[in-house]
């Protein structure tokens, strides 16, 4: 499937692997930035996150949508799949 999902991670991180997860079990395809220790990726992420430095960070053809929670809230209430498909 091709869309635009863009989730800037850190490795270990238990939140983004579980973010990846919702991700990988729908069947969406995603660009992930792997940023552990690049702080300059971090500021670059921060920026497009109306400064939000926490990991992950979640972006769906361009709109910023948050982290995790954020994006389980969305699949939470029905909103996830409709923006996914857009």
């Amino acid at each position: 499937m091709d869309n635009a999902i863009e989730i800037y991670t850190w490795s270990r991180c238990p939140f983004c692997l579980r973010a990846k997860a919702l991700l990988k079990e729908k069947g969406w395809e995603f660009t992930e930035y792997v940023i552990d220790g690049d702080e300059e990726a971090r500021d670059q992420m921060a920026e497009r996150a109306n400064g939000r430095r926490s990991v992950p960070q979640i972006f769906i053809n361009g709109q910023h949508v948050g982290g995790c929670d954020d994006l389980h809230a969305l699949d939470a209430q029905g909103e996830l799949d409709p923006l996914l498909a857009a």
